[in-house]
């Protein structure tokens, strides 16, 4: 078995280790972590001992995530990021956003950052997500933009995901109007995706924040995405849907955000537009209210009434589908959900 205890002897490094080692959102390690804490974690993953809730077989494939790891290479990374003036944020830190605490055993090991940590610490209602389609219209990146515009003249904060289209003309548009804005990277932060955005990302570290909870050097994967979604929504009192598919990674966010008791707007479109499917859907289910300029996410709203996100054809989304919403049973972690209200 790998010695990972001289590595791992405090609470953050422990926490930084452990983002290194097991990949973002795993059910069990977050279970563990709250059971039994970081440092104790360890030692049970360095011991023979039984694995609560884990059946001796499972229990081996848990454990055999750590024993592939190089100690050697994990103090190298470690020191690495700190000469790199690569931030962390762990729960108990002042600027640790409350909010993620929503998460409950599915909120991050660690924050990796890039900025200014500050804004984590603001109420959430100052906080607003907007999320949409890559291959997004120009209408579609116009009122995004002039949301996030007229949002952060307001002194809100525009998260984002720092994607192509709607993700990135709301970045610009608050970079422009006062640079309050945070890009949630499902990728390390010392490494921009994609990659025709590397100066708007940049730009958004020097002035912004930027913040991720894989570690420095981590590629973009597929589950490295879908659980970012649960991040942008967590961080915010509001999610805006601004042109999406049905089954996209923006309807993921505001499934997670619904489940999260956090109030969520969408854009509606023209009926003949693929690109406005997901929001105008979000809409005739109500799941969402109308969003058509800021003035709509400036008083305060009520959660709508609790549905289940479905596709067009009315079959509810299933824990399996990887852009259904966490159910209850599986994330415990919505048991502190609290109603948000948009400022």
């Amino acid at each position: 078995m790998t010695n990972l205890s001289h590595v791992v002897q405090d609470e953050r490094t422990a926490r930084m280790v452990l983002s290194m080692i097991v990949d973002p959102d795993d059910a069990v390690t977050g279970r563990l972590l709250g059971e039994l804490g970081t440092l104790e974690l360890f030692r049970l993953a360095e011991r023979d001992d039984a694995v609560p809730g884990l059946s001796t077989v499972d229990a081996q494939v848990w454990r055999s995530q750590f024993q592939r790891s190089d100690t050697r290479t994990l103090e190298q990374n470690v020191v690495e990021a700190e000469r790199a003036g690569i931030g962390t944020l762990i729960p108990g830190d002042r600027e640790w956003p409350s909010a993620l605490d929503d998460l409950g055993d599915r909120r991050p090991y660690v924050l990796w950052t890039r900025g200014t940590t500050s804004f984590l610490a603001r109420p959430l209602s100052d906080l607003v997500t907007i999320t949409g389609a890559r291959a997004s219209t120009s209408y579609g990146e116009q009122v995004a933009g002039q949301l996030a515009s007229d949002l952060a003249s307001a002194e809100r904060i525009i998260v984002a995901g720092g994607a192509y289209g709607i993700e990135g003309a709301a970045h610009r548009a608050a970079l422009a109007s006062g640079d309050d804005t945070i890009a949630v990277v499902a990728n390390g932060v010392d490494r921009p995706y994609p990659m025709g955005h590397r100066e708007l990302l940049e730009r958004v570290a020097d002035l912004g924040l930027m913040v991720s909870e894989v570690p420095p050097g981590a590629v973009p994967t597929r589950h490295r995405f879908i659980a970012r979604a649960r991040l942008m929504a967590a961080l915010s009192s509001t999610t805006v849907v601004v042109e999406a598919g049905v089954r996209s990674g923006s309807m993921t966010v505001a499934r997670h955000a619904h489940e999260l008791g956090r109030t969520v707007g969408a854009v509606p479109g023209p009926v003949t537009s693929a690109t406005s499917a997901g929001p105008n859907l979000l809409l005739a289910q109500r799941l969402a209210h109308v969003v058509a300029h800021a003035g709509d996410l400036t008083r305060p709203r009520q959660p709508t009434e609790t549905r289940s996100f479905s596709h067009e054809g009315g079959q509810a989304l299933t824990a399996s589908d990887p852009q259904a919403p966490m159910s209850r049973d599986s994330a415990r972690s919505h048991q502190g959900s609290r109603s948000t209200l948009s400022r």
